[in-house]
């Protein structure tokens, strides 16, 4: 294992689990990314570097069956707790909070929108240096990450190569803080096939994207690891940017456009359209809950700002 990170003890496997179920519970909701929740527990790099050691060690060790040298090299005390709170999350959480989006839905993007504005102070307050090419890194991550959430999903086709594309790509999205990777499948054309194949257990299809998953984690969290190291404050402004363009996709008061029938048959929404709280109420004719969505707003906000605070002073006593 790398020499960058120590060793976690009993305290900080559980502190990892719980920090897992945070990630695992944000990567089931749409537009919100388990990438935010390592930024802000400040466990994103060493996350990103766990990644990319195991990719390097399945070819220089495991490969060549060195099996012990290959456990030797991984970061798994890191890495179990983390990825069993991120298990146990999506498998018990998962339902609760569809089951809130579909019922509280601004209450719910409200608390969310919060959760995200203070995200992005959290991760900007990383920058060492500010300077003129940081501001410009944080602007353009900002309108790439805005230019995604307002691009209309596309017809695509089901051949094997854009399959396992797709996977390459959604995978990179799941890591990156503000984007959702399934959202990205979504704008593919993809989402719907993928949940269909799990479903149907279509080996082939999800051979094929588990296999762009794996490319894409090797390539991409080699090519993250080395920005951070190389050029952290870009690196950090265009990630704190990514989050500010994603608040396009969490605003709470939206007007439905255009829908898609999931795979249980139900309708849900495909394309929408912002609104102001006035203009939801007229529109819609829905109680645009203008107060309950300012308090649950700052409420994520103040969360967030809770935490960092938690995790930064456990990080400067150990």
């Amino acid at each position: 294992m790398s020499s960058e990170y120590g060793k976690h003890n009993f305290i900080d496997w559980v502190r990892l689990y719980f920090k897992g179920i945070g990630m695992g519970a944000a990567d089931v909701v749409p537009g919100v990314s388990g990438g935010t929740i390592a930024f802000i527990t400040n466990i994103y790099e060493e996350l990103i570097h766990s990644i990319k050691i195991i990719t390097s060690a399945l070819h220089s060790k495991l490969l060549k069956g060195d099996i012990k040298g290959f456990w030797n090299e991984i970061n798994f005390s890191f890495l179990i707790p983390l990825l069993a709170g991120i298990g146990t999350s999506i498998a018990i959480l998962s339902r609760l909070v569809l089951y809130l989006l579909n019922t509280y839905p601004i209450a719910i993007w409200s608390f969310f929108f919060g959760l995200i504005i203070a995200s992005a102070i959290v991760v900007y307050r990383k920058v060492k240096s500010h300077n003129t090419g940081v501001i410009i890194a944080a602007l353009i991550g900002a309108l790439i990450a805005f230019f995604i959430t307002v691009i209309s999903p596309a017809q695509t086709t089901e051949a094997w190569w854009f399959i396992l594309i797709s996977g390459f790509i959604a995978i990179c999205a799941m890591i990156l803080p503000g984007i959702s990777g399934s959202f990205i499948l979504l704008l593919m054309g993809k989402y719907e096939f993928i949940l269909n194949a799990v479903r149907e257990l279509n080996i082939f299809i999800i051979v094929l994207f588990a296999s762009g998953c794996v490319l894409g984690l090797a390539a991409f969290s080699n090519l993250l690891d080395w920005m951070l190291k190389k050029y952290h404050d870009i690196t950090i402004a265009i990630l704190a940017g990514f989050m500010i363009g994603s608040l396009n996709k969490v605003w709470p008061w939206k007007n439905t456009l255009e829908y898609f029938t999931d795979s249980h048959g139900v309708q849900k929404p495909l394309v929408e359209e912002n609104l102001l709280p006035g203009s939801f109420q007229l529109i819609t004719g829905t109680d645009p809950q203008l107060f309950t969505a300012v308090l649950l707003s700052i409420i994520g906000f103040a969360i967030v700002i809770l935490i960092e605070r938690y995790s930064t002073i456990r990080d400067e006593k150990f």
